[in-house]
């Protein structure tokens, strides 16, 4: 299923649904209450709530013009699947060609860095706020503090149900589904924090977490870790990978990151792949009136539109 969270027009609040081509049903509605409004509610229904939405896709059919609590797709606003995470784990450098690609960054900024003593004994990471998501379609404001505004796709793995040291073997029974993920980032201000050996301004402002358009729970997919990935700023491809390239996969992000307590609707970043704005010998930094479409294989495009701040 493609599950959502969308309002039905500006004026109401935002519910759950299922995306089919052309349409958004209203799964709250259609259940008769039964199912929950929100999508960290579904999630910790677990089974008997996804069951529930099976079985409401399977009775709308393939007709839906028309249908009560059925909208079509121009017709609703769309918000981040999980508007408000408890939490995102953003893992670090975890495309060996990413990581190449920050040994060559020039900028002065950048210099106290030693990114070749990188190093894998496990994932490594940081929390990003939050409050710093936004969804696809959404306009993001450079924020005044940076010059340096870069992007990074990646995709995103969904969490289903509480986990707490789980491991590698029964990682996968803790995912709900994947998402798109484009990884806003500050450098000027990310390369500052750097420094100090912390991180968090640089990475969590107001839009800088974009995820979506939908979960797309993991019994859609083919091959999670198969999967094309293209970033396109204005129409111009910047990023062009693989999610195979990942140096850690969804077993071993889940089960490591699993040391915290996860919960349903946490939110556990890939990484980026080469090709940011940092690593070009003249960067070319995200600007106002940018339109970025982060797109992966079977879980569509998330796009961001960039706006004076």
């Amino acid at each position: 299923m493609h599950l959502a969270t969308f309002k039905p027009n500006p004026e109401s609040s935002p519910v759950i649904g299922i995306y089919m081509p052309g349409y958004y049903a209203d799964l709250h509605a259609l259940s008769g209450g039964k199912l929950p409004k929100t999508m960290i509610g579904l999630l910790e229904m677990g089974e008997a709530g996804m069951s529930t939405a099976h079985s409401i896709l399977d009775r709308l059919g393939s007709d839906l013009a028309g249908k009560q609590h059925v909208y079509p797709e121009q017709a609703v606003e769309l918000c981040a699947p999980v508007p408000r995470p408890g939490k995102i784990i953003h893992t670090s450098c975890n495309f060996d060609a990413h990581l190449a690609e920050l040994t060559t960054w020039e900028g002065p900024e950048w210099q106290s860095h030693d990114w070749g003593k990188f190093h894998f004994e496990h994932p490594t990471g940081f929390l990003e706020a939050p409050s710093s998501v936004s969804a696809s379609g959404a306009q993001v404001a450079v924020p005044h503090f940076t010059k340096q505004l870069d992007f990074e796709i990646e995709i995103a793995i969904i969490i289903g149900k509480k986990a707490f040291r789980v491991s590698v073997g029964d990682a996968m029974e803790y995912v709900a589904g994947y998402t798109i993920f484009n990884d806003l980032s500050a450098r000027d201000i990310q390369a500052r924090e750097h420094s100090n050996n912390v991180i968090l301004l640089g990475k969590s402002f107001n839009g800088s977490c974009p995820f979506g358009p939908h979960l797309v729970t993991k019994d859609q997919l083919s091959d999670p870790h198969n999967l094309d990935m293209k970033l396109r700023v204005n129409d111009r491809i910047r990023q062009d990978s693989n999610t195979g390239r990942m140096h850690y996969k969804t077993r071993e992000l889940v089960s490591w990151w699993s040391n915290t307590t996860l919960e349903p609707g946490d939110i556990i970043t890939s990484g980026s792949p080469p090709g940011v704005a940092a690593g070009m010998k003249a960067p070319e930094w995200l600007k106002p009136g940018d339109r970025i479409n982060a797109t992966i294989e079977e879980l569509g495009t998330l796009t961001t539109f960039i706006v004076a701040g």
